[in-house]
């Protein structure tokens, strides 16, 4: 089909890759400025000034200040190209194209080769080129796009726009390749791919494109010319056949927005956290929008993923149905593999629906801790409440491991009231060389998500996640996940979002109950604290495992874990220190160890710890405890291994 091009579009699509060009990379300006500096220092700042006035269209004084760069360094290509750039601007077309053609021959860089292709190809109003220009005009276009490492979109779209007027139908879909898998999000684009699409009969494929394009920006007069063409026409044929690709679409489209959000979000909590927040006030009105926005996020992408099963049991069938058509099609329809498919989908859809209605009972970790067994203990959790100004835990829950942490148990009801039994889990693993400072400190720490009921919700994040984990679970039993089934993968598209999202919002909390252990007890006893912490949860598992794999090898009994030897091993210091230094990645619900340290430091302290002794002192027998969580571990392997 004939295809016609309007001025307007040609303008558009020039003043993009325009943009895209001037588009200003400091590292690359700072590399520019590097190199002018080894030939003129003195032009570095006219040169600056200079790419300020060209950004801001100001092309008179630009010119005038890059042509005394040019007078100080000739041979300088950038300021030859941006000189030539103004020029031709200034409507002096001809000495800006010499100035870009000595820019090329200085040096044929990426910008270099597609400022001269772009205006030699498209010289202006009043000018057509002749064909052997614009041939010449795509070889510097491909040299240039070839240059490029997938940094602009500009250049392949230079060369899809020459090739598409030059009929040179391989470069042109080479160019909307490229296009497509490294900017798919550009107008220009979506442009190219609607007259793909044309040319090659895709018209509902077509007018899509090009309708996205226009909400990128393209001109709605380009749009409805291309549609009046033909396009429209014949994609309102297979319109209805369509609606479901609409659906999916803005279904996907949902979920690109939550992973934007989350994004952002974390950006924002960074941002708060690093540069904006007083980190001597506990939380501060930014950190408070903060946190109920990613509460109401939270809350959102639940839902959605209750909305998009639906879709996916739509989508899971719709694909099953397609195969088997496309076998009617080929008029022959393999029994055992048609057979396979359609069980594979109804296990899948099955799996699907039974995971929102099994129920898993929670049980609470380890034993209850007594006063009796723990007097201190007790007593210390009380005088650390009263320090952070909530109210004391209600329960002590005592495990073999090295956990340090607190939940509330109670209905949801009780939880919003603040009237939910608090919970303190704590590892006896943890506990050898705990000093009582630093203890009170990670207690404060703990205490803090108390006070800033970060406790009190999070029920529809657990709830998605164990409906998650019960899908997963049920789709590997029955064989379903497997690269073909396509609910397999949006479990683990949504799981990576959804854990996105939830550990965005909770590095936010450990960081504002950092804060607050800080300010209570100093950022000194709470970075001990926490370097013990994360010391001993590596000494204590590596001690632990060499004793359980020497314990079963031997056939005894477990010794006492807990009066076992640490040796400095230089692999278990090595696996320390980087647990120590590991900064933070969007995937921990914890920030990095360092990034902990260095936001504790810039908090002021509101009082001074007197020296006290160890955390062991505060029970009652230490030796009792530490043989029956010992004897537990003893009873777990035992049942393992047997």
């Amino acid at each position: 089909m004939r295809l016609l091009y309007s001025s307007l579009l040609l303008a558009q699509i020039l003043a993009l890759t325009v943009q895209a060009q001037t588009s200003r990379s400091l590292e690359k300006e700072q590399a520019i400025w590097a190199q002018l500096h080894l030939v003129a220092p003195g032009a570095v700042e006219g040169f600056k000034q200079a790419t300020e006035l060209l950004d801001k269209q100001d092309y008179q004084q630009a010119s005038n200040l890059y042509q005394q760069v040019v007078d100080a360094a000739p041979q300088f290509d950038p300021a030859l190209r941006r000189l030539g750039f103004c020029l031709i601007s200034l409507g002096d077309v001809e000495n800006g194209v010499k100035l870009l053609e000595k820019a090329v021959q200085i040096n044929h860089s990426a910008e270099n080769l597609s400022s001269l292709a772009q205006h030699l190809a498209f010289p202006g109003k009043g000018t057509e080129p002749t064909r052997e220009v614009r041939e010449r005009a795509l070889g510097l276009a491909l040299e240039a796009d070839q240059k490029n490492r997938n940094e602009d979109f500009s250049y392949p779209a230079l060369v899809a726009e020459l090739a598409l007027r030059l009929d040179r139908k391989k470069e042109f879909r080479e160019a909307t390749l490229r296009l497509v898998l490294q900017y798919p999000d550009e107008m220009v684009t979506h442009y190219f791919s609607a007259i793909r699409a044309a040319i090659d009969e895709e018209w509902t494929a077509a007018e899509d494109e090009i309708k996205k394009a226009e909400q990128l920006g393209l001109a709605p007069e380009v749009v409805k010319e291309f549609l009046d063409s033909g396009i429209h026409s014949r994609a309102t044929v297979w319109r209805y056949a369509h609606h479901t690709l609409y659906l999916v679409a803005a279904w996907c489209g949902g979920l690109l927005l939550l992973f934007i959000l989350g994004k952002t979000l974390s950006t924002l909590t960074l941002r708060s956290i690093e540069r904006k927040a007083d980190p001597n006030a506990t939380v501060t009105s930014r950190e408070q929008v903060l946190r109920r926005t990613y509460g109401k996020l939270i809350n959102l992408a639940g839902l959605y993923y209750y909305v998009s099963l639906p879709i996916v049991i739509l989508l899971v069938v719709a694909l099953a149905g397609s195969v088997i058509y496309g076998f009617l099609m080929l008029g022959r329809i393999p029994v055992k593999l048609t057979v396979m498919l359609v069980i594979g989908t109804l296990v899948t859809v099955f799996r699907m629906i039974e995971s929102l209605f099994i129920k898993v009972k929670a049980e609470d970790p380890g034993r209850s801790l007594t006063r009796d067994e723990a007097p201190g203990v007790w007593t210390l959790t009380e005088q650390v409440a009263s320090d952070v100004g909530t109210r004391p835990i209600d329960e002590i829950r005592i495990t073999p491991g090295t956990e340090f942490a607190v939940y509330e148990r109670g209905s949801r009801r009780e939880k919003s009231q603040d009237k939910a039994q608090r919970i303190l889990i704590l590892g006896t693993g943890v506990l050898n060389g705990f000093r009582e400072n630093p203890f009170r400190a990670v207690l404060a720490h703990e205490y803090g998500h108390f006070a800033h009921r970060d406790t009190a919700g999070g029920d529809v994040a657990m709830r998605v996640n164990s409906d998650i984990m019960k899908f997963a679970q049920a789709m590997i039993q029955s064989g379903q996940a497997v690269w073909w089934n396509l609910a397999f993968h949006f479990l683990r598209l949504y799981h990576f979002l959804f854990r996105r999202i939830g550990h965005g919002a909770s590095r936010l909390q450990e960081v504002l109950a950092d804060r607050m252990a800080a300010l209570k007890y100093g950022a000194e006893s709470f970075e001990e604290g926490l370097r013990h912490v994360i010391r001993r949860s590596v000494e204590f598992e590596h001690a632990a495992h060499r004793e359980i794999n020497e314990a079963v090898s031997s056939g005894r009994a477990l010794q006492n874990l807990y009066d076992l030897r640490m040796e400095r091993e230089s692999s278990v210091e090595e696996e320390i220190s980087k647990a120590l230094s590991r900064r933070t990645s969007e995937d921990d619900t914890h920030p990095g160890p360092m990034d902990r340290f260095l936001l504790v430091r810039q908090v002021r302290s509101q009082a001074t710890l007197a020296t006290t002794g160890m955390v062991w002192d505060l029970f009652t027998n230490r030796e009792d405890l530490t043989n029956e969580m010992s004897g537990w571990v003893n009873r777990q392997v035992s049942r393992s291994v047997t």
